[in-house]
């Protein structure tokens, strides 16, 4: 039995606005279900990473709810966020890998922020490593790697720890278009396997070459929800 089509992400009536009066989100209202790819597109500011950040309670809304998991995340205590965070695996357009340590060790460190043992860190590692066609580099350093196997390590690390959710946000903005494309790819057999995917993207080619659920945000609303793929603005 599988639980594709459950609800898994769910935003109503929500509104975000920033101290200089600029609108995150407002009176925005989306639903993502398990098992969806989805991308997140729209001009620069029009949203999509006030939408992200609230996801990750980076920031707070000024209305409305956010469910991920069934959980109205607008009310969690912030003891319990770190918890939520272990649901959403996260890869950024800059990579963000910590220089002085290896691929394995990058990969690694995301299981022992969340005190994973010893022996199950030694046995996934090298899973997810293989998984996205980099164990052969596990003791190569972020300098001596390309772009696409920065991004590929990013992606490794944000999955190691099995989230429901994996956010990408601009995966391929700073890749060729040859390495944004095996990203793409990377990210759907990652969704096949099960793991909901949302991509915040400008990327309209990929987009449109992917044939996945489109949503379009305009001035903090979400305008359009193409379920056949398609860029839209």
């Amino acid at each position: 039995m599988t639980d594709k089509g459950v609800k898994l992400i769910k935003l109503e009536n929500v509104t975000k606005i920033y101290e200089n009066d600029a609108i995150g989100l407002d009176d925005a209202s989306v639903e993502i279900k398990k098992g969806d790819f989805v991308f997140i597109i729209g001009a620069s500011g029009a949203g999509k990473s006030s939408f992200i950040r609230l996801l990750l309670k980076e920031i707070e809304a000024d209305k409305g709810s956010i469910f991920i998991d069934g959980t109205d995340i607008t009310q969690i205590k912030k003891n319990k966020i770190p918890f939520l965070r272990r649901k959403l695996g996260v890869v950024f357009q800059d990579f963000k890998l910590l220089p002085s340590k290896t691929v394995y060790e990058n990969v690694a460190f995301a299981l022992l922020v969340t005190e994973t043992e010893g022996s199950v860190i030694r046995k996934k590692v090298p899973q997810v490593l293989k998984k996205v066609g980099l164990y052969g580099k596990k003791d190569a350093y972020p300098a001596q790697l390309s772009g696409g196997e920065k991004q590929r390590v990013a992606i490794a690390r944000a999955i190691v720890n099995d989230p429901l959710v994996l956010i990408a946000d601009e995966p391929t903005g700073n890749l060729d278009p040859l390495m944004a494309e095996e990203i793409m790819s990377l990210l759907e057999d990652i969704n096949k396997s099960g793991t909901t995917v949302v991509v915040s993207t400008h990327a309209r080619e990929l987009v449109d070459s992917m044939k996945k659920r489109v949503i379009t945000v305009k001035k903090g609303k979400f305008i359009s929800d193409n379920s056949s793929g398609g860029y839209f603005e």
